[in-house]
């Protein structure tokens, strides 16, 4: 919840008495002796409230709930009032300040109207905030699908990155979106309005590194296969890097840069410099789960590109298809999609006309390899996962010929 709350007195002591019961109920207190020094404070995205006394030298406590419904007529202001002063609190009322305490007043009931205030000022920060997602139509859900933990956890750690201002590294399994990730990461960032320049490592020698680095200024560079990138164009791009500041670097790749580095494959001095930020993405085989969700979302876009009615997808094909390993990941799980709205399922087919126990069963190993993936191999923690005894979770493994060393990641 919101915390801060601005305290308009010109009296030091009643200040410093409000501002010491605010902090004892672990609240943030702003202090303030006048609306000269309290309007700086007072802003549309302010995060907490105001209490201001009514009778100030100058501009009186009026004057700054009028200046501040014209910067933000949701922003609450409280107004304290001396004795005597109810007729004018009940005009403020009138004037849309929030409430109104009458001097002295006792710390419950100060704490009761700023609980208040803080609370409906945190619903009205929240309605903004999902508001302005919606509007933005935050890239990361709309591009980026999946139920599964693991899906939100990468959209999560997308929404992170973009807005560092470093280089980043995306990696992944082939097919498994390398250039979407790259292209939330731009939309997400504070570069978005700038452009968003696509190259090829294996295109780019230092002269047309330099044409792309320009074309992309003020915005993002991804330089997709960054292992394509000859020798002389590393140290070029590495060069640029320390030099040009305005061009935000991302880049992708399937393989383990990593390894690369570590045997002189690839420059180690660069491969330090991208992996500041990296962003992984995991298998489908890590996620079975999203298969039908990534699977129905192909197939409504396959059948609007092809012209043709959504063809309705049954649960037993779901299951087929979430049996299947997957290893060329979306890319291949997209063709599919392609091939079962034209009436050529090829593949999938297949395994739908096993009967449902094989069905299940490859369902169930699929599961399994799973959680093995997500726990980088380590067998107790997955049957955990799975809810499983261990020993079910091994007579499973040993059924399936699965090794939970094979799942293991250095």
């Amino acid at each position: 919840m919101i915390r801060d709350v601005l305290i308009v007195d010109d009296d030091a002591a009643v200040r410093d008495a409000l501002a010491q019961t605010v902090e004892l109920n672990d609240l943030v207190p702003r202090k303030t002796g006048s609306f000269i020094e309290a309007k700086d404070h007072i802003s549309p995205g302010f995060p907490g409230v105001i209490l201001s006394d009514i009778r100030m030298p100058g501009r009186d406590g009026f004057h700054l709930l009028q200046h501040t419904q014209e910067i933000d007529a949701d922003l609450p202001v409280i107004l304290l009032t001396g004795e005597g002063d109810i007729p004018m609190a009940v005009q403020a009322m009138g004037q849309g300040a929030f409430d109104f305490l009458e001097k002295p007043c006792a710390p419950d009931a100060l704490l009761q109207v700023l609980t208040r205030a803080l609370q409906t000022r945190t619903l009205v920060m929240e309605n903004r905030r999902l508001k302005a997602q919606l509007e933005t139509g935050d890239p990361a859900a709309r591009m980026l699908f999946g139920t599964s933990q693991q899906a939100e956890d990468l959209r999560a750690h997308v929404r992170r990155v973009a807005v560092m201002q470093t280089e980043v590294l995306v990696t992944g399994p082939p097919g498994a979106g390398v250039s979407k990730v790259a292209e939330v990461v731009h939309l997400m960032s504070p570069a978005s309005s700038g452009p968003y320049i696509k190259r090829s490592g294996t295109s780019l020698d230092a002269p047309a590194l330099d044409e792309a680095l320009e074309a992309a200024r003020s915005g993002s560079l991804f330089i997709d296969e960054i292992t394509g990138l000859s020798q002389p164009a590393q140290y070029a791009l590495l060069d640029r890097l320390d030099t040009q500041t305005d061009t935000r670097l991302i880049a992708g790749t399937t393989a383990d840069l990593a390894n690369l580095a570590q045997s002189g494959q690839f420059n180690a001095e660069l491969y330090y410099r991208l992996d500041v930020a990296p962003v992984r993405i995991p298998s489908l085989a890590e996620r079975p789960e999203d298969i039908p969700v990534l699977f129905d979302h192909y197939v409504a876009q396959a059948a609007e590109q092809a012209g043709l009615d959504i063809p309705e997808v049954s649960p037993e094909y779901r299951a087929s298809l979430m049996s299947q390993d997957w290893p060329g990941n979306a890319r291949s799980l997209m063709s599919a999609a392609m091939r079962y709205v034209l009436g050529m399922p090829e593949d999938v087919a297949e395994a739908a006309g096993l009967g449902l126990s094989e069905q299940m069963a490859r369902v169930e190993r699929s599961l399994l390899i799973a959680a093995l993936g997500r726990q980088n191999g380590r067998a107790s923690e997955a049957a955990k996962a799975l809810k499983l005894p261990r020993k079910t979770f091994y007579d499973k493994l040993a059924r399936y010929g699965i090794k939970p060393e094979d799942y293991r990641r250095s």
